[in-house]
């Protein structure tokens, strides 16, 4: 295990009160708003879908609610494989648009301000923060990373690998091998149809397998930050390679750098940012959990590449939340949001539900 056995990031924030202060106020407590903004969102549209499906599940013998789109961001397959049917035929998927919609907002975000959805607006990303957080009060600092130690690069490249192996299973599966016509036979299939409500029956009717995996990733949490995020997520694996060519970065000033390291202990994706002129990692969300804590002012900072003018926390949160709302607001106004599955359908399909696989 690597440690980092230097002073204490919140020490360092303490010796300089006014200036990490301003930092706060410029953006970082901005992030949190946005990020339990959207966490609370989600719980909402969870409620709603709940309510929904069960008016369909009980023949119209409970109380009616609208279907809230935005269940479908939990759709993630359903939106690749809309966005290359929308990308070689021009049809957009009116099955699930408002998850393509939700899908184009996040690979945009990602594309110009690294891994951002991750930081800002994920519900697993927030709930796994909890976790590690948790861990540190639970079994102290020196037990949990990134305080203290952190796994050996020998354990942790081969587990970060695993992620780039799922993104090229379903890459292989969707991307290459499907072509227009099985493409547009899964979308119009009534296992896609009802795929928002597999993925709820998923949760309230979980097995004991399901129960046994996610607590065990509930415990490898409590000691490694992002533990799902870091190690099995192909949707981060995707967002990692897109942010590659994100423009605006962190970046640190060698020159007015002190080494004292605060940067690389409060890093939530272990990256040693102390040792980077521009933090091109792959696994950088853009928090800016490090520029809060830097010491000295304007070594660490938000900036586009080749461009010496800075930007400002808040700026990036508010450009981020502004992005997500512009794709949202479009969606409603061009039609691309609500599906078009009639009532009549829904009933059908979720009488029947259980007699559908992806295959069928």
């Amino acid at each position: 295990m690597e440690k980092l056995n230097q002073i204490p990031a919140e020490k360092q924030i303490s010796r300089f009160p006014k200036l990490s202060k301003n930092l706060f106020k410029n953006g970082h407590k901005l992030r949190k708003v946005i990020q339990y903004g959207f966490f609370i969102t989600c719980i909402l549209i969870g409620i709603q879908f709940y309510f929904w499906y069960r008016y369909y599940v009980t023949g119209g013998n409970s109380i009616e609610v609208p279907r809230p789109a935005g269940a479908e961001g939990f759709l993630p397959l359903s939106a690749l494989i809309g966005i290359k049917y929308w990308l070689f035929t021009g049809v957009f998927n009116h099955v699930h648009p408002a998850a393509l919609v939700i899908f184009l907002a996040i690979l945009i975000a990602s594309l110009i301000f690294k891994k951002s959805f991750c930081s800002f607006i994920c519900p697993v990303g927030l709930i796994s923060e909890w976790f590690w957080k948790l861990g540190r009060k639970l079994f102290g600092r020196r037990f949990v990373a990134p305080y203290g130690w952190r796994p050996s690069k020998w354990i942790d490249y081969p587990l970060r690998s695993l992620k780039y192996i799922l993104l090229a299973f379903f890459v292989d599966v969707i991307l290459i091998s499907m072509n227009t016509a099985t493409l547009k036979a899964f979308i119009e299939s009534p296992y896609n149809k009802v795929a928002d409500i597999k993925m709820l029956l998923f949760f309230i009717r979980m097995s004991s397998m399901t129960f046994g995996i996610l607590l065990l990733l509930a415990v490898a949490s409590l000691f490694i930050s992002n533990f799902w995020c870091r190690y099995f997520c192909p949707y981060g694996a995707l967002l990692g390679i897109l942010s590659f060519l994100s423009p605006v970065k962190i970046r640190r000033n060698a020159a007015t750098c002190t080494n004292c390291l605060a940067c690389t202990r409060v890093c939530p994706a272990m990256i040693k940012v102390h040792k980077a002129g521009t933090v091109r990692s792959d696994e950088c969300t853009g928090c800016m959990e490090c520029v809060k804590v830097c010491p000295v002012k304007d070594t660490l900072y938000v900036g586009v590449v080749g461009v010496k003018k800075k930007i400002s926390p808040r700026a990036v949160a508010l450009s981020i939340l502004a992005i997500f709302m512009i794709f949202y607001i479009g969606g409603r106004l061009s039609g691309y949001w609500q599906s078009n599955i009639s009532k009549q359908d829904y009933m059908y399909h979720i009488q029947h539900i259980d007699e559908y696989d992806h295959l069928r």
